[in-house]
Parts: structure tokens; C-alpha cells; sequence
């Protein structure tokens, strides 16, 4: 009765999250929920406040990288992005493929998914329109890129963040390792997007005159100096979170943006929403749910533990979307760097197979079907069935060769 209870409450929160009725935010129904496993003792209060403090920092980050990366977008990064798109494909909509995924891969490594999803799939819209060509195959890279993508960086997904913290990596270790399954993971989606769209992408190619879009030079030297300061911060026993706040603060006060629009755009709500889920969570994790999860999960970093656990974060990723997966199998496997990262190749892989598996990908369709380009479930399905097993595969068998390399 107690895992029932937990995991329909888990799967209202989610559910809630996915449909906000009437636009009410997600936390509307998290907290109260969160609030109510307390009161019951399902989750006694000293666990929920150790778990609000262990989440506190890494959703503090996330509130700081949410705001950078609308000040980037506001200083026109995105925008010299797109026009350079554009200008580079010479009305090819191959090549534009092609840049998309260079430019989806960037932003979303540096400036995470969110910013891939929210602000530049508008972008590359605007640019296809711009181009005559059909926008589906690449606003779809926008969406698996902002996923699959988002594997290189600690700061690239929130559960990257969560994971970092749970193997104790520092941040260039964390990229070192995660470098060659990022390369493989994006080479694959590349070549079945590719030929998944071949009819989309086969319209002749039209040149058109593109303007010259002035480089935001400050904002992108900015975002340069923060990335740096990323990998130098944690040796010097500074939280990420810090170095974050810096950059948004300086692009903030030359853009002199008022400081509601600050508070605005670092979506407290939304970090809110984080940090109940997360007791949601745990109150799953001690029912018996969390106990059959325990025993089914592997123990050892060797190629099939590496696989099996990458391919069980990517099932509970669809089954209960990728930040509750992650937190749920993270203390399972803290004791094993290789297993943590495993985690992480299913819970940003796995999401590309069906619309639950991220919030991302939850905000993107409504994305599309703002601007009257619904996604066809079927097909966003068949798409995912055909990238999510052929990403993990060489997802994980990049990062085996990266674990023995490091010999980790």
C-alpha cells in the first residue's frame, strides 16, 4: 500500500507538471505533495530537510545557468548563431542539418538543454523559414540534442549536476570521461537523422542573401570566461554555482536588466518544483519500489553492468521521467563512479523515446505546437526507437574505454 501510494503521488506530481492546468506552475501540486509525505511520516522530516540541503546547491546552480542563458540570448548570441546557420548552410538543407547539430551540441553542453529547447529551437525555425526549407528534421535535432547532447558537462543537465556531486568528480574529470561517449552519442544520432529525414532534407538548396548579424562579442567572451571558471572553481573549493551567479551578474548589469526580470528569469518556481520532487522521490525510494530497484541494479562498472544500468535509468526515465530516475538510482551507485555515469547515458539518452521521459522534451512539443507544428507521437516514437538502443550501446561502450583509460 505504501509503494502504491508513493508512486501514484510521484506519477500526480509528473502528471500535473506535464498538463499545468489553467498555466498554475508545476510546484502548485509538488510542494503540497511533498509537504504531505512529511505530515504522514513516509518521509520522516529529517530526511527531507538532508535531502532539500543535498539538492539545495545544485538547484542553485540551476537557477543561475537558466538566467545566464537568457541574458546570452538577450545580448544576441542566439540570434548571431542562427544568422550564421544560415549564412553557412548557402540554402542547403542538409548542410543546415549538418550546423544545427554543431550549434545544438554547444549550446546545450555549455548553456544546458534548457537553452537549446527554449531558445534556440525558435531560432531555427526562424532560420529554416528564412531558407524555404522544411524545419522538422532540425528542430527534432534540437530535441534529441538537448538530451543526448547534454552528457559532456556537469553543466549541461541538471542531473548531470546530481551526479557529479554523487561520484565526486571534478569538473574537467567528469568532461575527460565523458568526452568520447558525448562525440559517439551525437555521430550516431547524426547518421539516423539523417536518413530517418532523407525526404525532408532532399529539397533543392536555394541561396539566399543573409544579413550580417554583429557578433556579441562581451557575451560571448563572458560565457568563455564562465566555462573557464567552471573547470577552475572546484580545486579551489568553489561551488560551480558561484562562478555562475558571476557571469549572470556582470552580463545582467551591463544589460541593465531590472531585477524582477532577474529573479523572473532564474525560474524560482521551477527550482521550487525541484526540490519538492525530490522528497516526492525519496518517499518512492524507501517503499518497495525503491527495494526492487535495489536489487535489480547492478553492482559492478564492467561492460554489462555498465550497460544494464544505463538501460534500467533509461526505463525508469520513461516510465517516471529522467530527474526522478536519477535520483532514485544515484545513492544506489555512488560507491562506483563508472555506474553513476552510467546513470546518466539512460536517464539523457533514454528521454528521446517518449514525450514524458524529460521535462525538456515536454516543453519543446509545446514549443511546436505553439507555432502549429504538432509533433506525430508515432513518429517522434520510431525515432526514439531507432536512436535511443544504438545511442546507449555506443554510449556505454565509450565510456567503458574511457573508465579503463582513466583506469577508474
Amino acid at each position: 500500500m505504501i509503494t502504491f501510494i508513493s508512486l501514484l503521488l510521484l506519477l500526480a506530481v509528473l502528471g500535473f507538471a506535464v498538463a499545468r492546468p489553467r498555466g498554475l506552475p508545476e510546484w502548485v501540486a509538488a510542494v503540497p505533495v511533498a509537504a504531505l509525505l512529511v505530515v504522514v511520516g513516509l518521509v520522516p522530516w529529517r530526511d527531507a530537510l538532508h535531502e532539500l540541503g543535498e539538492l539545495g546547491p545544485t538547484v542553485g546552480f540551476l537557477a543561475a545557468v537558466l538566467l545566464l542563458a537568457f541574458l546570452a540570448d538577450e545580448a544576441g548570441v542566439f540570434r548571431y548563431a542562427g544568422a550564421a546557420a544560415a549564412r553557412w548552410s548557402r540554402g542547403s538543407s542538409r548542410r543546415l542539418l549538418g550546423i544545427v547539430f554543431v550549434i545544438a551540441s554547444v549550446v546545450t553542453a555549455a548553456l544546458s538543454l534548457d537553452a537549446t529547447v527554449v531558445l534556440l529551437t525558435p531560432v531555427v525555425f526562424a532560420t529554416a523559414a528564412t531558407l524555404g526549407v522544411r524545419p522538422k528534421p532540425h528542430v527534432y535535432a534540437c530535441n534529441h540534442l538537448a538530451n543526448s547532447a547534454s552528457l559532456l558537462l556537469p553543466v549541461s543537465n541538471l542531473t548531470n549536476l546530481l551526479a557529479m556531486s554523487a561520484a565526486g568528480l571534478s569538473f574537467l574529470s567528469f568532461a575527460g570521461l565523458m568526452v568520447l561517449p558525448w562525440l559517439a552519442v551525437i555521430g550516431v544520432e547524426y547518421v539516423i537523422l539523417r536518413r530517418f529525414f532523407a525526404a525532408d532534407l532532399g529539397t533543392p538548396a536555394h541561396p539566399v542573401e543573409i544579413p550580417d548579424e554583429p557578433a556579441p562579442r562581451f557575451a560571448l567572451v563572458l560565457l568563455g570566461v564562465t566555462l573557464t571558471g567552471f573547470a577552475v572553481a572546484g580545486p579551489l573549493g568553489v561551488h560551480p554555482a558561484w562562478v555562475a551567479l558571476a557571469g549572470a551578474v556582470v552580463l545582467g548589469v551591463r544589460q541593465k536588466q531590472p531585477v524582477a526580470t532577474l529573479v523572473r528569469k532564474a525560474n524560482p518556481g521551477f527550482c521550487v518544483f525541484v526540490l519538492a520532487l525530490g522528497v516526492v522521490v525519496l518517499a518512492v525510494s524507501r517503499s518497495g519500489f525503491g527495494a526492487v530497484v535495489d536489487r535489480v541494479a547492478p553492482q559492478h562498472a564492467d561492460l554489462l553492468g555498465l550497460l544494464l544500468m544505463a538501460v534500467l535509468a533509461a526505463v525508469l526515465a520513461n516510465l517516471l521521467n529522467n530527474l526522478p530516475a536519477t535520483l532514485m538510482l544515484l545513492p544506489l551507485t555512488a560507491h562506483s563512479p563508472g555506474l553513476v555515469l552510467a546513470v546518466l547515458l539512460g536517464a539523457n539518452i533514454g528521454p528521446n523515446l517518449t514525450y514524458v521521459g524529460s521535462l525538456a522534451t515536454l516543453l519543446w512539443r509545446r514549443i511546436l505546437h505553439g507555432r502549429g507544428h504538432a509533433p506525430v507521437a508515432g513518429e517522434f516514437v520510431r525515432l526514439g526507437a531507432l536512436t535511443v538502443p544504438a545511442c546507449l550501446i555506443v554510449g556505454v561502450a565509450s565510456l567503458w574505454v574511457s573508465l579503463r583509460v582513466s583506469g577508474l
